[in-house]
């Protein structure tokens, strides 16, 4: 598996297909690209003629553990641009679904030097999605190190693949100070905090108006309330020529995938290769017009 060295931390990649353009696709929550559907939708966009990397984010899969910055989606979105320019990469389009879709949209507006397009799925947001979020990246994590220190903190599920697949990380977080990892989970969890005139935590709406990339958004489902439809259509409002269309599945989506996670363990991405059709003829559009 191939691991590239992005500002000291070690970051896990595949690349799929092998055409002209390259995308990266990012998903969500702190799921791998091990995860189902992940790899599928870079093997359906390869078979369009498109080359595809998938990746594990810092905190992810096989990839290093770290713990800086005002936010882990930040820390990401860096992390996604110094991967694209550690691999020569050049501009890429930049895809992802819910966390994906945050990480995927901060790159765009942080490092507007490699983002040759932006498409974005389940973009997280509303007052009860964004305080979901905080407790669940960061709360138990919080907890732990509280009561029990680093070695009650990976003990937690919420860490285990990150450790079983990168061997290493476990002495890294075991070396942190309780006190120094409390403070930056708290930072990370306050920046999920709602605020005006910021639709996606760590990126004010002002910055959105000045993503130059050009950009798809798939408009959220009505019945979901941790990607609410509003912010996906303020987003694709505030992008200057954002192109807002329907997803190719029905209103409750989100929902239904939920459900089979819990009840079936089916994935939460499994479904993802549907939006390929819609995502190469929306870059086929674009291609044309350069």
């Amino acid at each position: 598996m191939p691991v590239a060295d992005v500002d000291g931390l070690e970051i896990a990649y595949e690349i799929h297909g092998d055409g002209d353009q390259t995308w990266v696709l990012t998903p969500g929550g702190r799921f791998s690209k091990d995860y189902g559907g992940v790899r599928e939708t870079a093997e359906a966009l390869a078979a369009r003629g498109r080359r595809v990397v998938i990746w594990d984010r810092p905190n992810c899969g096989a990839s290093s553990v770290g713990f800086t910055g005002p936010s882990e989606s930040e820390v990401q979105a860096d992390a996604l641009a110094g991967l694209v320019r550690s691999l020569d990469l050049g501009p890429v389009v930049i895809a992802g679904g819910s966390g994906g879709s945050r990480v995927s949209l901060l790159a765009a507006a942080r490092h507007p030097d490699i983002a040759a397009g932006l498409a974005i799925w389940w973009i997280s947001g509303g007052v009860y999605g964004l305080m979901t979020l905080g407790c669940h990246y960061c709360g138990d994590s919080i907890s732990a190190a509280w009561t029990g220190g680093m070695a009650a903190v990976v003990e937690l599920p919420t860490w285990r693949e990150v450790l079983e697949r990168n061997t290493a990380n476990r002495e890294r977080m075991l070396a942190l100070d309780p006190r120094e990892f409390i403070a930056t989970m708290e930072r990370w969890m306050v920046a999920y905090a709602p605020r005006e005139e910021q639709l996606v935590p760590g990126l004010a709406d002002a910055d959105l108006t000045r993503v130059a990339a050009p950009t798809l958004v798939f408009r959220s489902g009505a019945s979901d309330s941790n990607h609410t439809r509003a912010t996906s259509e303020g987003v694709a409002a505030l992008i200057p020529g954002a192109r807002l269309v329907e997803p190719p599945w029905g209103d409750r989506e989100w929902v239904e995938r939920t459900q089979a996670a819990a009840a079936r363990g089916q994935a939460l991405f499994e479904r993802w290769p549907l939006l390929v059709p819609q995502l190469t003829e929306w870059n086929d559009a674009i291609d044309a017009r350069v």
